[in-house]
């Protein structure tokens, strides 16, 4: 075979390896840069986010209000209290009838929360969910966080206004209504009083035959528990480590 051949057949072989080795690195590479799309399909489509502008409209938003005349698909839904959370014109403090407050509706609201609320606002409810955290690296300057659930602006709310605020949304939080139903909302309304009640818990919350288990668990004895501390409202509470421990 001629030299020359033989020369072109290799560099012709060097160059074919050349995406190869370009395949290679993007698989261990890591860039903040989008990647490059050939076919890009729908990854980059023009679409309008939740509670975003849009100056098509006279009122500047792009998310639309129901249209005058809109039938519901599911029913009626003429229960204010079950479907808005909303008693005489007022939001409810009190759960409808059909959401029984219950271990299991408690449970269920756990569940739930755990998949549609934890992942900006935490597990904890303490606005820490793992979305929270990446904007905060990001710092991009565009992120709203999300509430802390222990604030005490949100434990003076209503529990219509917290199930409106599941419902419809507010601020940059996007309307979860169409996704959950009402019962699970109630659900994860329950799960959240729960929560915030767990927060300021102390040992007296816990029923007796449950306390010895809990203090083992925390490693503390009962004269540790017995001690008063000051809490941030300024009151005298038991300790409340052990409880926080168990919750």
């Amino acid at each position: 075979m001629p030299k020359r051949l033989t020369a072109v057949i290799v560099l012709l072989m060097a160059i074919s390896l050349i995406p190869i080795a370009f395949l290679a690195l993007a698989r261990v590479s890591y860039r903040t840069a989008p990647r490059v799309d050939i076919i890009p399909d729908m990854d980059e489509q023009q679409k309008f986010k939740p509670q975003s502008v849009n100056t098509m409209f006279a009122d500047g938003r792009a998310m639309r209000p129901e249209i005058e005349g809109t039938v519901p698909y599911r029913g009626a839904k003429l229960d204010d209290h079950f479907y808005r959370g909303v008693v005489n014109g007022t939001w409810a403090t009190t759960f409808p009838s059909q959401a029984r407050v219950d271990k299991e509706l408690i449970l269920r609201g756990q569940d739930r929360f755990n998949i549609y609320c934890s992942a900006c606002h935490g597990y904890s409810g303490k606005g820490n969910g793992m979305i929270a955290v990446r904007a905060a690296e990001l710092q991009q300057g565009t992120w709203t966080p999300p509430a802390n659930l222990h604030d005490e602006l949100v434990r003076g709310r209503p529990i219509g206004h917290i199930f409106n605020t599941i419902s419809n949304g507010i601020r940059n939080m996007p309307a979860y209504g169409p996704q959950i139903p009402s019962e699970d909302r109630w659900a994860i309304v329950a799960y959240v009083r729960a929560l915030q009640r767990a927060g300021r818990a102390s040992l007296s919350d816990v029923p007796e035959d449950m306390r010895q288990a809990l203090l083992d668990k925390a490693g503390i004895t009962a004269e540790d528990a017995a001690v008063t501390v000051t809490n941030d409202t300024g009151g005298s509470a038991g300790n409340g480590a052990g409880a926080n421990e168990g919750a």
